[in-house]
C-alpha cells in the first residue's frame, strides 16, 4: 500500500522535528545504544532525549552537530527529510495527523504510537484522516476557495503563453484519424469523430438541466440537447468528446476541477480551429497587418469567444503577440479575462478578477454604449500600465449579455484591422476619481435622496454543492440513463 499524501515532508520544512527524531532513533538503536547511554553522551537527561526523539522539541545548529558526532554520521544525513524507514514515515504521519487541526476538533484521545501497532493499522488510521480531510475540504469549498484555485490557474496559463502543446498534438492526432485535411470542422467530421470514437449521438429533449450533454460509457451514447440555446452545436459534443479523449479521473477539489474544464475547452477549440490551419491564417493576416477575430471567427464558422479564445491560444506561441481576453456582464463585472501583456485587471484582496467591475473607460464597457453591434469596435486606452489597443464584440447569451474584447500593447496594433481608429479613452482606475465615483455634481444633487435596492445574486452566498464540485444532479443522470439505455436483449 502505497504511503499516504501526509508522509511527505515539504521542501521548507526540513529540519522537521519529527522527522529528525525519528532518526535519531533509528540511528541510536543501529549503533546498539540506550536511551540512557545517549543521554549520557550529550549531557542531556533521558526524558529530554525521549522528548527529542518524539519530535516535540527543535534542536538547535550545536545540539544537532553534537548528536551526529556521537551517533557516528553526518549532519546533512541527520537533516535529511526524508524518514529512515517506512515504519518511521508512517509513524511521523500519525504523529503530524493528531497535531493538526481536524484531529484536535474531533472527541478522540490520543493514540499513542508503540510497536504493538501495526503498519496497517496505521495506514487505516491515516486513510480515514484523508477522507475526512476531503470531506471537509469538499463541504469548505465555497465561491472563494473556486477564486483561489483560478486565480493561480490563470497564472499557469499565462505563464505558458495560453499554450498547451500536448493538448494541440492530441487535437492533430484526432484530425488525422478521422481524414481532416485542414481548415474548418464540419459537423459531419465531428459525428465522424464521435464513430472513431466509438460513440453513437443521440438528439433528445430532456437532458437533466444541470448538464450540457451527458455520455454513457458502458453503451457508447452521447446525449445531446435537441436546441443548443444558440450555441455552436459542434461544441457541446467536441466538448464530450474531448472529456472522454482526457480520460481524466473525478475532480478531487475545485482547483481539479477547472483544470479539467479549461483542459476540456481548450481541446475541443483545438478541434474546432485546427493549429497548423489557424496558424497559416492568422500568419497571412499578420504579413498583410489584418488581424482580426472576425476574420477568425468566419473562416473557421465559429463563435466570436470561440474565435477570440482561440485567438490567446495561438497568438503568442505562433505570432510572437502579447495579448488580453475579457469577457464582460453588461452590468460591467468580469466574467472570465486571460492576459501576458501586462494589462492590470481589478482585482479583490487575494488576486481575484472573477466579479470585479472593469473601467467604465475600456473598450469592453464602451462598446454597450454604441448603437451599431454588428460593427466590430475598437479603441486605444491610455493605462497607468501603457496603452493597449482593443476589439470588443456584443455577444447575447441565455445568461445575459457580454462583450468579448481582445487586446494588445499599443506597439503591436500595427498588425491589426481596426488599428486606424480614431477613439481614444483614458483611465486611472484603480484611481476612485477615475470612474468608480460619481461625478461631483450629480452627487451633491442626489447623495441624500437616492436609496436603491441592490438585487442579491444567489450565487454571492451560496458554497458548492456538496458532493460535486460541479453542481450536476447525479441522481437526475443516472435516471436518465436508465430511461434511454438500450434494453438488453
Amino acid at each position: 500500500m502505497a504511503l499516504p499524501q501526509n508522509t511527505s515532508v515539504d521542501d521548507e520544512d526540513v529540519l522537521d522535528s519529527l522527522t529528525i527524531g525519528r532518526r535519531i532513533r533509528q540511528l541510536r538503536v543501529d549503533r546498539g545504544l540506550t536511551l540512557d547511554a545517549l543521554a549520557s553522551a550529550i549531557d542531556r537527561a533521558p526524558s529530554q532525549v525521549s522528548v527529542i526523539e518524539n519530535g516535540k522539541r527543535e534542536l538547535k545548529l550545536g545540539e544537532l552537530q553534537k548528536l551526529a558526532r556521537v551517533l557516528g554520521t553526518t549532519l546533512d544525513e541527520l537533516l535529511s527529510p526524508e524518514a529512515p524507514s517506512k515504519r518511521a514515515a508512517l509513524e511521523i504521519a500519525l504523529e503530524r495527523a493528531q497535531r493538526g487541526p481536524l484531529y484536535a476538533s474531533l472527541p478522540l484521545p490520543a493514540l499513542p504510537v508503540r510497536k504493538t501497532l501495526s503498519d496497517e493499522a496505521i495506514e487505516t488510521i491515516l486513510g480515514l484522516h484523508d477522507e475526512l480531510e476531503r470531506l471537509h475540504r469538499e463541504r469548505a469549498a465555497t465561491p472563494e476557495e473556486a477564486r483561489r484555485a483560478n486565480t493561480e490557474l490563470r497564472a499557469e496559463q499565462r505563464k505558458r503563453g495560453n499554450y498547451f502543446p500536448e493538448l494541440e498534438q492530441t487535437a492533430r492526432g484526432l484530425l488525422a484519424a478521422v481524414g481532416h485535411r485542414g481548415g474548418p470542422l464540419s459537423q459531419r467530421v465531428a459525428s465522424d469523430l464521435a464513430a472513431h470514437l466509438g460513440f453513437t449521438l443521440h438528439y433528445v429533449g430532456d437532458l437533466p438541466s444541470t448538464t450540457r450533454s451527458v455520455t454513457d460509457q458502458a453503451n457508447g451514447r452521447i446525449y445531446l440537447p435537441v436546441r443548443s440555446n444558440g450555441n455552436d452545436p459542434r461544441s457541446e459534443l467536441l466538448q464530450a468528446l474531448a472529456a472522454h479523449v482526457l480520460g481524466r479521473p473525478e475532480p478531487r477539489d475545485i482547483a481539479d476541477f477547472l483544470r479539467q474544464r479549461v483542459e476540456t475547452n481548450y481541446l475541443a477549440g483545438a478541434l474546432m480551429l485546427p493549429e497548423q490551419s489557424a496558424v497559416e491564417f492568422l500568419t497571412a493576416a499578420k504579413q498583410a497587418r489584418e488581424l482580426s477575430v472576425e476574420d477568425l471567427r468566419d473562416a473557421f464558422a465559429v463563435s466570436y469567444e470561440t474565435a477570440a479564445h482561440r485567438f490567446t491560444n495561438l497568438a503568442t506561441q505562433h505570432l510572437g503577440l502579447p495579448v488580453h481576453f475579457l469577457k464582460v456582464h453588461e452590468s460591467g463585472a468580469l466574467s472570465k479575462a486571460y492576459e501576458n501583456d501586462g494589462v492590470a485587471f481589478p482585482t479583490d484582496a487575494l488576486g481575484s478578477i472573477e466579479g470585479q467591475f472593469i473601467c467604465r473607460k475600456w473598450s469592453a464597457r464602451q462598446v454597450f454604449d454604441v448603437e451599431d453591434r454588428f460593427s466590430p469596435y475598437h479603441q486605444y486606452t491610455d493605462k497607468p500600465a501603457g496603452t493597449s489597443w482593443c476589439t470588443s464584440s456584443i455577444q447575447s447569451t441565455s445568461s445575459g449579455v457580454f462583450s468579448v474584447s481582445v487586446g494588445t500593447p499599443f506597439a503591436h496594433a500595427k498588425w491589426f484591422r481596426g488599428r486606424d481608429t480614431t477613439r481614444r479613452m483614458v483611465s486611472t482606475c484603480p484611481d476612485p476619481s477615475c470612474c468608480r465615483q460619481p461625478p461631483a455634481e450629480l452627487a451633491s444633487r442626489w447623495a441624500d435622496k437616492a436609496w436603491p435596492s441592490a438585487r442579491l445574486e444567489s450565487s454571492l452566498l451560496a458554497a458548492l454543492p456538496t458532493g460535486t464540485f460541479t453542481g450536476v444532479d447525479l441522481t437526475d443522470v443516472y435516471e436518465f440513463l436508465e430511461t434511454h439505455a438500450p434494453s438488453a436483449s
